[in-house]
């Protein structure tokens, strides 16, 4: 197996790994306490119908649960677009479950072709360091034109 190869899957467990333990729990358990708490505010609003300052504590409730689910859909959705915009949704789809059929070639690095490894051919035509001098400036430790 090529360093290329296991660099690869490694990276597919580390995006898994990431996923499975922090991103969805955090997102689920987020979304959980607003909805918890959009629950107990409705609770207090109804139960407490004869007691204004009851009402108005349930209300708060109401909107902070609302704010943390509106919040927590954003987030969801801001992922997604930024995945989609940047062609992660493959490599995202891969990191969840990567026996699916095309991820073998999802975390492979592209072989530019041609590219010689390092010391080889110089296919630019620049000659190279201490090569022959275009520009007409005589080398350090060269004739000085300046003086006689």
């Amino acid at each position: 197996m090529s360093p290329q190869e296991s660099a690869t899957i490694e990276a597919g467990k580390l995006v898994d790994r990431l996923n499975t333990a922090i991103l969805f729990p955090t997102i689920s358990l987020l979304s959980g306490i607003a909805f918890l708490v959009f629950i107990y505010g409705c609770a207090l609003y109804i139960m407490n119908a004869d007691n204004e300052s009851a009402r108005a504590e349930g209300k708060k409730h109401i909107t902070f649960g609302i704010i943390g689910l509106v919040v927590m859909a954003s987030a969801f959705a801001i992922l997604s677009i930024a995945a989609g915009t940047f062609g992660l949704n493959q490599e995202l789809d891969c990191a969840q479950n990567p026996s699916a059929s095309g991820c073998n070639e999802v975390f492979r690095l592209p072989n530019p072709g041609g590219t010689p490894p390092v010391g080889g051919p110089n296919p630019g035509g620049t000659p190279p360091v201490g090569g022959p001098n275009p520009g007409g400036t005589p080398p350090v430790g060269g004739p000085n034109p300046g003086t006689p």
